[in-house]
């Protein structure tokens, strides 16, 4: 199969990045169903669990591959019975449970079109995916079904769990003694996902992924990740986002790793490191607020038999990933990718890392770096895939909004949005969200760059930096500050933090304004430092003596400027 035979390259080249990146081609069958023709395959006779759930109460759930392979087998046939079809839009709305992965199967196999959705949407949002999904079918936990009670619609409703009253019983396939036969092959560029983006910025979008552009793109997050068969692996990610199917599903499955998952009805960094250890994890993805809490602990007192260890999401300050290479000797390796595609670029196991840099394009990507204004490649710019050279992992675009394609698509590349630099080694450092860097007097201000020594400070457990409106400068950068444990805001506080920013930033960076804040985020974790940027313009825009509770200023303290 040309699926495994790109696999088995990448697993044989993982320590050697460069033959790799050179030699690798993405497999462009015409036909591809991932679940029938890779997963059933490795799963025959495969008694090793490939789905191993921990949760509150020392409760587990153990599925081995063979079994996840006939449980899915038996949902296809009996959703076949109720109406599913291929092509068919069907919401799932399930946390961390095994029905998620029973469906994630089934519905592959089936060739329905499928909507992640995390357990967290309103209402509100579920009509919005609802309407603009074109939904036909929705699969929901049945604590969550009552917020479905005023959506019209005829769609098939199933509930997993409890028994609702006007909804199907899960729980019936088990029962029913169905069969499943494919109605035919699957086409490669038949729609599998529709992705609403986090909406960090607008409006959520809807992406659209077929059956080649995620289980064949996440050849690249297999490799990024450096997985080997036999691995178990935990990946710190929540239900319908990207990121879940990209290390909960396909980059484990493919390859031929357990998928490991913690539910805890509350984080708890001793939790998790007491189940990396009993549970002998090899491989650990976590996005940066996870690490940050993790070093808060004396992570010297865990030794797990870790081999591999990620970060994702958005970029991870260097000082965390010192902090945990001096308590285990492993790097955290850095990796960047989006909704739209798979991981991009990263730090590959085994190669140099540098910090604050997110490594090199990993194999299938080819990445230029194009000057916003000129249209020139250069060494500092927008991240940018060349679609001359477009990769399998690439989205089909935005559903139903051919302007927003359009747009991202022009000139030859896919434009992800995000600035970078890169050096002479080709390694590529994140600089910020194309709207998110900022000019104070005429310097361009990277906010990723200002927030990675704040993160320094012993004080700070998360920072995001954003221009605050000032009338000689344009703007200045101020930090909304998230305060670690034990430490309470106050000028105190507020003085050493802005020692800190002079003491370790150029003059024209430094930290003017700060305010220790709660920081919002979107519900898939995410910063939105686009509400913090409107606040801020708001709230310059009243008298000039109006300040935010908790705020502070450079100026409040005269001893600092003239210490300058």
């Amino acid at each position: 199969m040309e699926f495994k035979t790109a696999r088995d390259f990448l697993l044989r080249n993982r320590s050697d990045y460069e033959t790799a990146y050179r030699e690798f081609r993405w497999p462009r069958p015409d036909a591809f169903n991932w679940a029938l023709d890779w997963f059933d395959t490795i799963a025959d006779g495969n008694e090793r669990p490939g789905l191993w759930i921990v949760d509150d109460g020392d409760i587990e759930t153990r599925l081995s591959f063979a079994e996840l392979s006939a449980r899915s087998n038996a949902l296809a046939g009996w959703l076949h019975e109720k109406g599913v079809r291929r092509g068919d839009r069907t919401l799932l709305m399930l946390g961390n449970r095994a029905e998620l992965w029973e469906c994630i199967l089934a519905l592959t196999k089936l060739g329905a079109v499928m909507i992640p959705s995390s357990t967290l949407l309103t209402p509100a949002d579920i009509a919005d995916r609802v309407e603009r999904g074109r939904v036909a079918h929705v699969i929901a936990e049945s604590e969550l079904t009552d917020r479905f009670a005023n959506i019209a619609g005829p769609f098939t409703r199933i509930a997993v769990g409890a028994a609702v009253e006007g909804w199907m019983g899960y729980d019936d396939f088990a029962t029913a003694g169905t069969t499943f036969t494919p109605d035919g092959p699957t086409p490669a560029n038949d729609p599998l996902f529709l992705y609403f983006t986090s909406g960090t910025t607008a409006q959520p979008k809807l992406v659209e992924h077929t059956h080649a552009s995620y289980p064949i793109g996440h050849l690249s997050t297999m490799y990024w990740l450096g997985l080997r068969p036999g691995d178990v692996h935990l990946n710190i990610s929540s239900p319908g986002w990207a990121k879940h199917a990209w290390s909960n599903v396909f980059a484990p499955w493919n390859a031929e790793a357990t998928v490991l998952i913690l539910n805890a009805s509350r984080f708890s960094a001793r939790l998790l490191l007491d189940t990396l250890t009993r549970c002998a994890v090899t491989s650990l993805c976590a996005p940066p607020t996870v690490w940050r809490m993790l070093i808060q602990e004396d992570l010297s007192a865990w030794r797990p038999p870790l081999r591999e260890l990620l970060s994702a999401g958005e970029p991870l300050n260097p000082e965390v990933i010192e902090q945990v290479r001096r308590a285990w000797g492993l790097t955290i390796r850095d990796g960047y990718g989006q909704t739209e595609t798979t991981a991009q670029i990263g730090n590959p196991p085994e190669q140099a890392v540098k910090p604050g840099s997110m490594g090199r394009p990993l194999p299938g990507y080819v990445i230029e770096l194009i000057d916003p204004a000129s249209g020139d490649r250069g060494e500092t710019g927008e991240i940018c895939i060349d679609l001359s050279k477009r990769p399998a992992a690439l989205m089909v675009g935005y559903r139903d909004d051919g302007a927003h394609t359009a747009e991202v698509m022009r000139d030859g590349f896919y434009h992800t949005g995000d600035v970078a630099s890169r050096d002479g080694d080709g390694y590529i450092t994140y600089v910020g969200r194309s709207d998110d860097v900022f000019k104070s007097s005429d310097y361009r201000i990277s906010p990723f760059e200002l927030e990675s020594v704040l993160i320094e400070h012993p004080a700070v457990a998360e920072a995001a930096v954003v221009p605050s409106p000032d009338p000689l400068r344009l703007s200045v950068p101020k930090a909304f500050i998230a305060l670690g444990a034990g430490y309470v805001a106050s000028e105190h506080v507020a003085r050493s933090i802005f020692v800190h920013s002079q003491a370790n930033l150029a003059g024209y960076k430094r930290i003017r304004r700060l305010e220790f804040a709660e920081l919002p985020k979107t519900i898939s974790g995410k910063i939105r430092r686009v509400d913090l940027r409107a606040r801020e313009v708001g709230l310059r825009q009243q008298p000039e003596s109006a300040r935010a509770e908790n705020e502070y200023w450079e100026e409040d303290f005269p001893e600092l400027r003239s210490a300058r």
